[in-house]
């Protein structure tokens, strides 16, 4: 079973950072893909960022240019550094991982608990 664990989330005022850590535990597993998404009351939950095993990138627009996820393969880690931050991005921050069972070799989607993330004006 692997799991997903995130921390970094809080309280900042406008125009502050914060950064996000996502670590999976486990056995017998590789991460593939991983990402973050966020989910505002009242709204869907949308992807934010999202990288390839191989370092590849993709970002919402609304984050470009002001966010950057990143990972570390040893560690089974993602970040994401989030700079600039405005009001309208809070929200909670779930982390998502592809990951390959190796004794399986079966692959699952996971999600992490959330983090808040609060930005105010």
């Amino acid at each position: 079973q692997v799991q997903l664990v995130e921390s970094g989330g809080g309280l900042v005022q406008a125009g502050g950072s914060l950064r996000l850590s996502c670590a999976a535990s486990g056995s017998r597993f590789r991460i593939n893909g991983m990402g973050w998404y966020r989910q505002a009351p009242g709204k869907q939950r949308v992807m934010v960022a999202s990288i390839t095993r191989g370092g590849s990138t993709n970002y919402a627009d609304s984050v470009k240019g002001r966010f950057t996820i990143s990972r570390d393969n040893v560690k089974n880690t993602v970040y994401l550094q989030m700079n600039g931050l405005k009001p309208d991005d809070t929200a909670v921050y779930y982390c998502n991982a592809e990951y390959l069972n190796l004794d399986t070799y079966l692959s699952r989607a996971i999600w992490g608990q959330g983090t808040q993330v609060t930005v105010s004006s």
